[in-house]
């Protein structure tokens, strides 16, 4: 007989049953909708591409594509990709941030992306002086989407997807390696590969130094868990902590080797209430347990269901 005291396993995440087409906010319905027009639209005007998409050669003036380039799907397996992980993951991290700041998150991360496109594609040039640098079409939401698996590692670090068999907080670093090892085999990796890897590095930037709680008035989540290093193996933090001790000093003036007062740490290393430390634990902790809530919560709507034609059946 199984000890009633033995821990519960971790709640996996499932994208499909029941309740994969239901729990949709308006707000994702509303940027999926978004995304699908503007896929319509450069297919019934091809040449709005030229004025939507990220053209580094047109940027100046154009300077509006930054913007508009993340929502612009130019494959039909780019906008369906893009609509169902935004309805997917909208689901999952919208109901823990609200709604301000996960379309905030949004538009931070697209346009940081787009910049960071924008520059490299400018450095590229000047160093290759390939002109296909300049005059390629970019665009995508797969930038944001990346995002958003960023964000799962933060929120939700330990659960997992049941399809793949691995936590969360791996993902991102998952989806970097395949994706870079995939542009060794194609010659569309500038369409793709850029907007995934800045995608990622914004949102980092973005959550780990910037992202606003108002109910603590705290910025970022300075956790070890985390931290630049913790998307790579164990073996290499020793290598990338000094490095990114330097992100601390230029965000936020924070260092690994300042005085533990000044981390929100008592004299014995633990940490003070109210601290930025552990109230980003307790964000974690939140995050679950509205996972487990929100599973819990669609389990109910299926199990009633089913009894309900079981019942129906018996009558008969």
């Amino acid at each position: 007989m199984m000890s009633s005291s033995a821990p519960a396993p971790p709640q996996q995440l499932q994208p499909g049953g029941g309740s994969f087409l239901t729990g949709y906010t308006r707000l994702c319905k509303g940027l999926a909708v978004i995304l699908v027009l503007g896929f319509a639209f450069i297919q019934i005007l091809p040449s709005a591409v030229a004025y939507l998409a990220l053209i580094p050669s047109r940027t100046i003036p154009f300077a509006w594509n930054l913007f508009t380039a993340g929502y612009i799907e130019q494959t039909i397996p780019g906008v369906l990709l893009s609509t169902i992980g935004l309805l997917v993951f909208g689901k999952l991290l919208e109901p823990l941030w609200g709604s301000k700041e996960f379309l905030k998150f949004i538009i931070v991360v697209n346009l940081l992306t787009s910049v960071c496109i924008f520059v490299t594609a400018i450095l590229f040039y000047y160093f290759t002086t390939q002109e296909n640098y300049l005059y390629t079409p970019l665009s995508g939401f797969h930038g944001v989407l990346s995002g958003f698996l960023v964000g799962m590692k933060q929120i939700l670090p330990d659960q997992e997807l049941n399809f793949l068999k691995i936590k969360a907080k791996w993902i991102p670093s998952l989806v970097a390696v395949v994706s870079i090892a995939a542009s060794f085999f194609t010659t569309e990796a500038m369409s793709y590969l850029p907007a995934i890897l800045f995608g990622m590095y914004s949102s980092w930037i973005y959550l780990r130094y910037f992202q606003k709680w108002p109910e603590t008035g705290l910025k970022g989540d300075p956790s070890d868990e985390f931290s630049f290093s913790s998307f790579f193996p164990d073996f290499l933090r020793p290598v990338l902590d000094p490095i990114a001790t330097v992100f601390d000093k230029i965000f936020c003036g924070r260092s690994r080797n300042q005085s533990a007062e000044s981390r929100g740490q008592a004299l014995d290393g633990s940490p003070l209430p109210g601290s930025d430390l552990i109230e980003a634990a307790r964000r974690r902790e939140r995050g679950a347990r509205a996972l487990e809530q929100r599973l819990a919560a669609e389990k109910n709507i299926i199990v009633p269901d089913t009894a309900s034609h079981d019942n129906a059946s018996d009558n008969v």
